[in-house]
């Protein structure tokens, strides 16, 4: 039975700014205006991109990645945990190289339902033999040897996520 209206999630990583693009794509800032919740996985580089957001955002979640200085750092911590509409939610930059990846973040994070990760610019969307979910929005700046830019959007309704959708950044 479903009895609450759900939450809007966006999920972005590796923004970069202005290393890789100077601003964030209008299709991320307009998804950021609906969501009740936005998820930041590391490699902002700037501040002013932490500031817009914050800015900008009903509920920020993010934590600092490998090419974020010092000044990030003093704000945003390496791994955040969350509860969001009854989902246990953990934000981390790094996960290591894909072999063996949900066997690792299943033994270092089993108090979690859905792990957001970055730093690949590779949209990922896992499940672990023991349930956790394993989700990676990709860049909605650089998409390397991806077709695309992208970020993620999800809804969680009754303490299921749900509606998980990778979407180009235009």
């Amino acid at each position: 039975m479903v009895t609450g209206s759900p939450l809007r999630i966006v999920v972005m990583s590796d923004t970069h700014i202005p290393l890789r693009a100077r601003i964030l794509p209008d299709s991320l800032w307009r998804a950021v205006d609906d969501a009740d919740v936005v998820v930041h996985a590391g490699d902002w580089v700037d501040v002013a991109t932490l500031d817009a957001l914050e800015a900008r955002s009903r509920r920020l979640i993010g934590v600092f990645g490998n090419n974020d200085g010092d000044d990030l750092r003093r704000r945003l911590p390496e791994v955040a945990t969350a509860e969001i509409g009854g989902v246990r939610f953990a934000v981390i930059h790094e996960t290591g190289g894909a072999a063996g990846r949900e066997t690792r973040m299943e033994a270092a994070f089993p108090e979690t339902d859905i792990l957001v990760f970055g730093h690949s610019h590779i949209p990922w969307d896992t499940t672990t033999p023991g349930g956790l979910r394993l989700l990676n929005p990709g860049s909605p700046t650089d998409r390397r040897r991806e077709p695309r830019r992208t970020f993620l959007t999800a809804t969680v309704r009754d303490g299921v996520l749900g509606d998980v959708e990778f979407v180009t950044a235009v």
